[in-house]
């Protein structure tokens, strides 16, 4: 992991570099040493064959790294071993060597409802919060970002990036197995960040929002995709435990309150671009998950509401600038 951080200069980072190279190795040393699962994981790594892919498409919905005849019978079932040790695959889909890869999210979907909201990338710096398996950042390398940076802490799916940034090997494309708030506080470094998909589970969303703001550059784009309830007025939910039988959900607000959330924390232009409920369309089980998915989460006599009774799930985007 410390090989990909010193391959990067990240540009004009130098004030960080010591920082992050110390972040990084600590993180390098405990998943190596101590951590079972990144032991684990290492290991299968190390299993990869080495091929170099004959082509890549990153423009279309299924992203692409490779073609069949790229590897032996042998390689491939060398690589479906570890693909498959490396479920569940939430975000996708992908298509790996013809090892197609149909993930729990038709993550398209979402990639088709915010890109045209984008200001352009081209030469630009982006951070992903919460990346997963880098989905999305694989998707903005057809606009040529100067630098795609993700940080994901979950191992399963940092590891996952992993893999497939072995084979298609974008220079400008890194990820980093840390959380949002381990990273120092690089002021004003990214043109555009991306939060989709995590706000819900901080237990202080307005303290999270102006921590990415700090990192954003005057004028700089934010995106925001979050659970919201429906609503006009300035209200937030805050589930009693679980919510649609996840324990880590902390607040849902209406699209007003989260409007306010994001101009008193240093932005301005505030735009919601989309709302719409999750469906079975976007989420649901497929052979890459052992584990539940959306049809689990509803209550089966009523899927507009969760199994606990709450609103089911009901996702907002919002764009802003930031001051």
């Amino acid at each position: 992991m410390r090989r990909l951080l010193e391959k990067a200069d990240f540009f004009e980072m130098t004030p960080y570099i010591r920082e992050l190279n110390e972040l990084v190795s600590a993180k390098e040393r405990y998943l190596s040493q101590v951590d079972k699962k990144g032991q684990r994981y290492l290991a299968a790594q190390a299993l990869l064959p080495q091929v170099t892919p004959s082509s890549c498409d990153f423009a279309s919905d299924w992203v692409r790294i490779g073609e069949p005849g790229d590897l032996s019978q042998e390689q491939n079932h060398q690589l479906q071993q570890v693909l498959e040790g490396l479920c569940p695959w939430r975000k996708g889909p992908f298509e790996v060597f013809g090892n197609r890869i149909d993930s729990e999210w038709v993550s398209s979907h979402k990639w088709a409802r915010v890109s045209p909201h984008l200001e352009p990338l081209a030469g630009k710096r982006v951070l992903d919060i919460g990346s997963s398996n880098g989905y999305y950042l694989f998707r903005m390398l057809d606009q040529q970002p100067r630098l795609a940076l993700g940080v994901e802490p979950y191992l399963t799916f940092y590891f996952q990036y992993l893999l497939l940034q072995h084979y298609a090997r974008q220079p400008n494309l890194h990820c980093l197995p840390v959380k949002f708030e381990e990273l120092p506080v690089m002021h004003s470094f990214f043109d555009t960040v991306f939060s989709m998909g995590v706000l819900y589970h901080r237990r202080s969303p307005l303290d999270t929002i102006v921590s990415m703001r700090q990192v954003l550059k005057k004028g700089g784009q934010m995106v925001l995709e979050t659970l919201v309830i429906e609503g006009e007025g300035d209200m937030a939910l805050c589930p009693d435990r679980r919510y649609a039988k996840m324990n880590n959900v902390y607040f849902l607000p209406t699209v007003a309150c989260l409007t306010h959330w994001l101009q008193r924390s240093g932005f301005e232009d505030v735009r919601c671009v989309n709302v719409g409920p999750t469906t079975s369309s976007e989420q649901r089980k497929t052979e890459w998950i052992q584990t539940e998915s959306l049809s689990d989460f509803l209550d089966p006599a009523d899927t507009s509401r969760t199994i606990e009774g709450y609103p089911a799930p009901v996702r907002a985007i919002l764009v802003a600038r930031a001051k």
